[in-house]
């Protein structure tokens, strides 16, 4: 039997290859509003970080999420994904 193909992302903080499962979705609305997206499913424009706040925190200091959102993102948005990271951490 052949095996499934594992779709593989970059995510944005560390910059390692990883399969698509493990990472979190974060997108941009086609209104411009940037936000978690735990499901995957949200339309939008999307990239991928890992599910901890190390890598969030180093995608927004060295601004890669600006890069591939092509905007700048306001310090509401960054606190904002930030307490969503970790509301996401106690869940699990």
């Amino acid at each position: 039997m052949k095996e499934k193909k594992v779709p593989m992302r970059m995510c944005v903080g560390c910059r390692e290859m990883k399969p698509k499962k493990e990472l979190l979705r974060v997108v941009k609305s086609p209104e411009g509003a940037v936000s978690l997206d735990p499901t995957g499913r949200k339309p939008g424009r999307g990239a991928y970080l890992c599910r901890s706040a190390e890598c969030m925190k180093r995608a927004l200091k060295q601004k890669q999420l600006e890069r591939a959102f092509e905007c700048a993102l306001g310090e509401e948005t960054r606190e904002s994904l930030l307490r969503e990271l970790e509301s996401l951490e106690g869940q699990e």
